[in-house]
């Protein structure tokens, strides 16, 4: 529905790794408006690959300048294409970066000149560190396990700041410029993270960081004392250690500055007057919290209670509501970034993984040739690799110093029948197996999660309303003897109430039917997706940059939170702001819904046009370190996909099924496992009525491009030819509820498969222990 005359239109920035991106809406949460700027390609003078640069070691940084340059860039573009008087509040996000300001020279943005653009008045002197570590960065992992040591432990870090050491956390960042850099440290006068650095350049004032990004500092503590007069602050220990002395954490403490607590529903501010001579937006136009660009994309989803948020990329996390502040080492857990002080205090707990789209790109490159026969193979693979019940196969991909368990853990180990081996017999079980760890380590730590109460007494399933994840299908019965005891576990593998009852999924990873599968299987829920991301991968399968024209998530949620914002400000009927931020998007989105006569929501703004067979983009593993350019070989540049070489590639492995036959580890009655769908969404927007069913063909696929490995172990043969095109997931049939907030269903999960991966859980666990304890 196209917007009103000069009716309020709300903006949303997200600073990436990759891109700086925009997206815009109306009043009723309908996009008007996508722009971005590609520091690669638009900003080549920077040299940066994938936005970052890179060198010999763990250290990956960008530079300050550069977010600058672009900033300029996407407001010129969004100025001449949009009239941005009608922008009446702005909301954004950013990486997880520190912005380092040196003592002289922290400008005076508000008395910026609008005849010139702001990076020419913000020159990179202003800055006592020019390249800002991002979160790729592991060079401070060293010092954030020192600082976890000073404080006691994982335990009592977590309890005394809400999490434990990890390579990104800003206190190890500080800690390692002290001790590398000292005339760095004596230099600056002011940090700022990235979220609160983009917010600062649109109010023309420095503008401090809200409570969910302090608790991930590492330096916060928070009390959640109700009653009590306890107030969170800087935690005056913990800077001491870090600065080296009292007066450098007192130092710190002047340099990271107040702490916003109002919970994120109130501006923070209006936009400059630079902004406004410059490029016409309305001087009443106000500035609302900015946050980290995961947690943003957590608001741009909704959650429900039961629901939980996985996201893939150069990191992969798992979020989802808590309802309590029990900080452990098991999770991180952090204040909801969009809620009134007038509410019951709620929170957001992460389970992380650093070890994502590296290892997936790099075990692509090893053992296939391209993305599709990458998905293919995970398809065909039985769970476990292998279609014995003694006879699993498991490997742990730990290529960059990871948080709790695997802070002290690294390199690539495989078990076959729980011996350590250096490769599996079949090479062909290696990306499945990959997958199965990352995804059952997210299995395994939400259940033990969830027996520290922090989501509340009605944990998984049982909390919330959200509809039965496997309806009409049968339930997994649980053994009649308590198996959780018998197994050395703490909680019982084959209850699947603890569980989430959707997953809402983002991330390239997403796009792949095979993950999607995968992922429903594991944890027993369906697995859901924004229909943006549906569309968006019909053109591009597997970048987690969104395609030109469609928005980025984070910067949705930006815009989502102006709207709420503005609608309380504003306390009209046309928006109150409500109940919590869920409930009044929710509200929103259901009004256009019933306005519109259930036309779904706009995907994106003049996209090119959606296909299928679309070819791979260079480095298209995902903005890792690893999947760009000539500094490695892992994940090199992927060859270009064409789809005439599909039916020859097929052709050359038709001897699949005898390669994989009785004799072999797979059984033919495996192949029935790939429920992959292989519809295509074509149309701009999704509705309901265009939601193609499931194809209903259980075939054989043929794994293109992978030949069978030698007697000997060697690798597999390269293909001829060049490989097919990946078919990303496209929608199922979806309920009425999540198609107005965006969502569509891509994958089913399978009771059998549940079961199978929850009989395998104590082995996997076990093995685990086994690479924590280092006895392997």
């Amino acid at each position: 529905m196209p917007p009103k005359s000069m009716s309020a239109l709300f903006l949303g920035l997200e600073l990436a790794t990759d891109q700086i991106r925009a997206s815009i809406v109306d009043e009723n949460l309908e996009l008007v408006g996508v722009e971005a700027v590609d520091f690669d390609s638009e900003l080549p003078e920077y040299q940066t690959t994938g936005g970052i640069f890179t060198t010999p070691g763990d250290a990956y940084t960008t530079p300050v300048e550069m977010w600058i340059k672009a900033f300029d860039l996407l407001m010129e573009k969004l100025s001449k294409g949009y009239d941005l008087h009608r922008i009446k509040a702005i909301g954004g996000a950013a990486q997880h970066a520190l912005v380092w300001w040196k003592a002289a020279q922290v400008p005076q943005l508000q008395a910026l000149d609008p005849r010139l653009p702001m990076h020419v008045q913000i020159p990179p002197q202003s800055f006592s560190l020019p390249n800002a570590p991002v979160a790729q960065d592991t060079s401070a992992h060293t010092h954030a396990l020192a600082l976890e040591a000073a404080l006691g432990g994982p335990d009592l870090m977590a309890a005394r700041v809400g999490t434990c050491a990890h390579a990104s956390l800003l206190a190890a960042q500080l800690l390692r410029v002290r001790e590398a850099w000292p005339d760095v440290w004596t230099r600056t006068g002011r940090v700022q993270v990235a979220s609160s650095f983009l917010a600062s350049l649109l109010c023309g004032a420095l503008v401090s960081m809200g409570e969910a990004e302090a608790c991930a500092t590492g330096l916060w503590s928070h009390s959640s004392a109700q009653g009590t007069g306890l107030q969170s602050h800087w935690d005056e220990g913990v800077l001491e250690i870090v600065g080296g002395s009292r007066d450098e954490g007192r130092r710190i403490w002047s340099w990271l500055g107040d702490v916003d607590l109002s919970g994120g529903r109130r501006r923070i501010g209006n936009i400059s007057r630079y902004l406004t001579d410059r490029y016409g937006f309305d001087p009443e136009a106000i500035i609302t919290p900015f946050t980290s660009d995961y947690l943003s994309t957590y608001l741009s989803l909704c959650p429900t209670p039961s629901d939980a948020v996985l996201s893939f990329g150069p990191m992969d996390a798992m979020l989802a509501p808590a309802a309590n502040y029990v900080p452990t080492r098991l999770y991180s857990l952090l204040p909801h970034p969009a809620q009134d002080v007038s509410e019951r205090k709620r929170y957001v707990m992460m389970l992380s993984s650093r070890n994502a789209d590296v290892p997936r790109a790099l075990v692509r490159d090893m053992y296939t040739k391209s993305w599709s026969a990458f998905d293919r193979l995970v398809a065909i693979v039985p769970p476990g690799g292998s279609i014995g019940l003694d006879d699993k196969l498991f490997s742990f991909w730990i290529l960059q110093a990871d948080s709790y368990p695997f802070s002290h853990v690294k390199g690539i180990f495989r078990f076959e029948t729980g011996v350590k081996v250096n490769e599996f017999r079949d090479l062909r079980a290696n990306p499945r197996c990959l997958l199965e760890s990352q995804i059952l380590s997210f299995r395994v730590r939400w259940s033990r999660m969830t027996a520290t109460g922090v989501l509340g007494n009605n944990a998984g399933r049982s909390r919330g309303a959200s509809p039965g994840p496997i309806t009409g299908q049968p339930q997994p019965k649980r053994p009649a003897n308590n198996f959780a005891s018998s197994s050395g576990l703490l909680f019982d593998p084959y209850d699947y109430t603890p569980l989430p009852s959707r997953i809402i999924s983002t991330g390239a990873a997403a796009n792949f039917p095979s993950i999607a599968n995968l992922v429903g299987d594991v944890f027993n829920a369906p697995v859901i997706v924004p229909t943006t991301q549906i569309d968006g991968a019909q053109i591009v399968p597997h970048r987690n940059a969104p395609p030109a024209g469609f928005p980025a998530r984070a910067a949705l949620g930006g815009s989502y939170v102006a709207r709420w914002v503005w609608g309380k400000e504003k306390g009209t009927p046309a928006g109150t702001g409500r109940g919590g931020f869920e409930e009044e998007i929710r509200r929103l989105l259901a009004k256009r819904w019933a306005s519109t006569g259930g036309a779904s929501l706009r995907t994106n703004i003049n996209a090119p046009e959606t296909s299928s067979k679309a070819p791979s983009a260079t480095g298209s593993g995902a903005s890792t370190p690893y999947g760009h350019g000539p500094r490695s070989t892992l994940g090199a540049t992927i060859l270009v996909e064409e789809e005439e070489e599909e039916a020859e590639e097929m052709d050359r492995i038709g001897g699949m099924q005898s390669s994989f036959g009785l004799g072999s580890s797979f059984g033919e009655s495996d192949f029935t496992r790939m429920r992959t769908v292989t519809g295509s969404t074509t149309g701009s927007a999704m509705t309901a009525s265009t939601l193609e069913p499931p194809s209903t063909a259980f075939t054989t696929p043929d794994l293109s491009g992978v030949g069978h490995a030698s007697p000997e172990g060697a690798s597999m043969e390269a293909a001829a030819s060049t490989p097919a095109a990946l078919t990303p997931v496209t929608a199922m049939p979806t309920s009425e509820a999540e198609l107005q907030l965006g969502l569509a269903k891509v994958a089913e999960p399978d009771v059998d498969a549940f079961m199978s991966y929850a009989s395998i859980v104590p082995e996997y666990c076990r093995l685990e222990g086994l690479l924590v304890k280092s006895i392997v």
